[in-house]
């Protein structure tokens, strides 16, 4: 069997995901090299070498493959950060070993002000309406304020504040989430203004997916849809989060949305890829997943929220282990510009992430005294690998904000640990995802329990009813 080198650049479950899918080879005898946040027990355990590099930094994740370099085929990366400092061509440029993610150029989810510019040259009519603001435009407070309050009449306040490089302010701020007076919101506003460019778009109404398509460079190669879950709580209450959970139907298309609509979706993805190739000099700058498109589905039809350049943390969990093709060969065929198409087992698949208590806020029913004595304590997870006798293949779990310590696995800051259940339909892989949540002892950790419940998915459905009978 031939012997690969691979360098994985990992943050969290996402990438425990890409170890198993590269580990599950039956072609190759794979090694890996993982340069990690954090000592992630799933990638500490199968690693030929592991080492954490807590920021991620680029220069010093090219210093651990530099060592390597001579065991190295090929690198791939999961995170947006490095992506976005330009770990690509910083590998491929020092050590001629080639990187599976797009250019720094490419790297689009740097600028919110970048995304929206590139949309309306190429598909205007899926922008939702927005306005940009730049700092250097305005003399003094009250010629901003002014200016933000007549886009304000326009979009009759149902608007959403977005910063042009998230980091440095507040983030993103939502009317009727963040704020519900235009007092609240210029404050949030000024709080971004002060940092760099401000974009103030419309807020839309309708249901969203998440589109994700895997590339060569050359070809676009689209994945099915997947439902991820922001909210931290149930009936999408609380605060925003990386996400909670997400599903994916047996087939490409979501319950809630029709065939047409899924189509229009590849339409919009197609025309943003073959006109971005066009305007890169380097036919391979698009290498990865260089579109993970958030879609709105509005009574005006398919709408962008937002892209990314990166694999969706939880989305690409819900396809990864799906994939029939040797994920070796498909990492590949990306390397040679011959992926034209992938093989997927028509099954669903539903994601659970289990989190620590300050996650997203604390959940109302995790504030008992029985369930706080276990904050902090080791989350063992040995319930949840042992499923795999009564559901073999069809269960997988994923530690993400997790570290191995000599004394046992404990759960840092963010999501902690994700649950695969796979199945014939959606409430059949949803079961087995709970049942494995279930099996999580330790930590304090809680979880979302309507990540893909029939109520849930009917609520979709139901809006979505009513949204195209306002077209």
């Amino acid at each position: 069997m031939e012997k690969v080198g691979v360098l994985v650049v990992s943050y969290g479950a996402r990438e425990a995901a890409i170890v198993d899918a590269l580990t599950r080879s039956k072609n190759y005898e794979v090694d890996l090299y993982i340069a990690d946040k954090q000592r992630n027990p799933f990638n500490a355990e199968r690693a030929a070498q592991h080492v954490v590099i807590p920021d991620l930094d680029v220069e010093q994740i090219c210093i651990f493959a530099e060592k390597n370099k001579d065991k190295i085929d090929f690198a791939i990366v999961g995170p947006e950060k490095p992506i976005i400092a330009g770990i690509r061509d910083l590998v491929e440029q020092r050590l001629r070993v080639p990187v599976i993610c797009p250019t720094k150029e490419c790297a689009i989810e740097a600028s919110k002000v970048q995304q929206r510019l590139l949309f309306q040259e190429i598909v205007p009519e899926v922008n939702p309406r927005f306005k940009i603001f730049n700092p250097e435009d305005y003399r003094g407070l009250e010629m901003v304020k002014r200016a933000v309050y007549d886009w304000l009449d326009i979009l009759e306040n149902e608007a959403v504040v977005k910063p042009d490089k998230p980091a440095a302010g507040k983030g993103v701020g939502v009317w009727g989430d963040h704020f519900v007076t235009r007092k609240q919101l210029f404050e949030h506003f000024i709080s971004n203004l002060k940092y760099g460019s401000v974009i103030i778009e419309e807020k839309l109404d309708g249901e969203e997916t998440s589109f994700q398509v895997l590339s060569d460079g050359k070809h676009m190669v689209p994945l099915p849809d997947v439902r991820d879950y922001k909210r931290a709580f149930n009936d999408d209450r609380g605060p925003n989060t990386g996400g909670m959970g997400s599903y994916k139907n047996t087939s490409d298309v979501l319950p809630f949305i029709t065939e047409a609509e899924r189509k229009c979706e590849l339409e919009v993805a197609t025309k943003i890829f073959e006109k971005w190739k066009s305007q890169i000099q380097d036919n391979s700058a698009l290498r990865g997943v260089p579109l993970y498109l958030a879609f709105m589905h509005t009574k005006d039809g398919v709408k962008i929220l937002e892209t990314n350049s990166r694999p969706g943390d939880p989305e690409i969990i819900n396809i990864l282990p799906l994939i029939k093709d040797d994920f070796v060969e498909v990492c590949f065929r990306i390397l040679e510009q011959n992926l034209t198409q992938l093989n997927l087992e028509a099954q669903a698949s539903v994601l659970i992430y289990k989190v620590p208590p300050n996650y997203g806020g604390y959940a109302a029913s995790f504030s008992s005294l029985a369930q706080k004595a276990y904050v902090g304590t080791p989350v063992n997870l040995s319930n949840s690998y042992n499923l795999a006798a009564k559901y073999g293949d069809r269960i997988r779990v994923y530690p993400g904000a997790m570290e191995l310590r000599d004394n046992g696995t404990y759960a840092l800051k963010s999501r902690a640990v994700g649950i695969l259940g796979i199945g014939e339909n959606i409430e059949e892989a949803r079961q087995i995802s709970l049942e494995g949540i279930r099996a999580v002892n330790g930590g304090g950790l809680w979880n979302r329990t309507d990540i893909a419940s029939k109520l849930h998915i009917r609520q979709s459905k139901k809006h979505m009813e009513a949204l195209r009978r306002k077209k």
